[in-house]
């Protein structure tokens, strides 16, 4: 099954909101992309050539129009402030049948808060929603992530993805070194699956 058009969408997790990306981020992009680990694990090759003031439109762009694309790529800011926190994409959705790939990132000031695993379960949850009640009707969500980094797994498992494997050398970083990555996975039927503080805008 190929990817289709995703409706952009709003999720309101207690003082978090995810909602699409907009050009007006680049600021704030720019900053989260000057932190060594944002541009080392998440930001890709295209993105780590280019200039420093390049980096964030490079980042931004691709992201503003994924939805067209079947990716749901999320902005997560502090909802009373606005503030940009980091991000949660559900990428290639059912180009397998009922699955996407996830990822995530934090921005520095925002690390300690669990952000990243409060957005991640937050927008897997919305995907495992039916579509007939605005979700996206997934029955399968999966991410990796190198081995070393330990923030990440601490994320993903704090958003319920269960570890199913090692990948062997799955990870190239842009200098050529590769690392193992661990390979988790949530599913629909999974415990734990609704929360009351979550709800979807338009």
């Amino acid at each position: 099954m190929t990817t289709s058009s995703l409706k952009p969408t709003d999720l309101l997790a207690g003082e978090l909101l995810l909602r699409p990306f907009t050009l007006s981020d680049e600021q704030a992009v720019a900053v989260a992309l000057a932190d060594p680990d944002i541009l080392r694990w998440t930001a890709g090759n295209a993105v780590i050539r280019l200039p420093a003031g390049q980096r964030a439109m490079a980042w931004l762009e691709p992201r503003v129009r994924a939805w067209t694309l079947g990716n749901a790529v999320f902005a997560v800011a502090d909802r009373e402030s606005g503030d940009l926190l980091g991000s949660v994409t559900l990428r290639d959705v059912h180009r397998i049948p009922d699955q996407a790939l996830a990822a995530y990132w934090v921005t520095p000031a925002a690390r300690g808060r669990r952000v990243g695993a409060r957005a991640l379960d937050a927008a897997s949850r919305w995907a495992f929603t039916p579509r007939a009640e605005h979700g996206l009707g997934l029955h399968r969500i999966s991410l990796d992530h190198a081995l070393v980094n330990e923030g990440s797994c601490r994320v993903a498992t704090a958003a319920g993805f269960q570890l199913e494997g090692v990948m062997r050398e799955y990870y190239v970083e842009p200098s050529g070194r590769r690392h193992d990555s661990h390979l988790h996975a949530r599913l629909a039927t999974d415990p734990g699956l609704r929360d009351q503080g979550l709800t979807a805008g338009s």
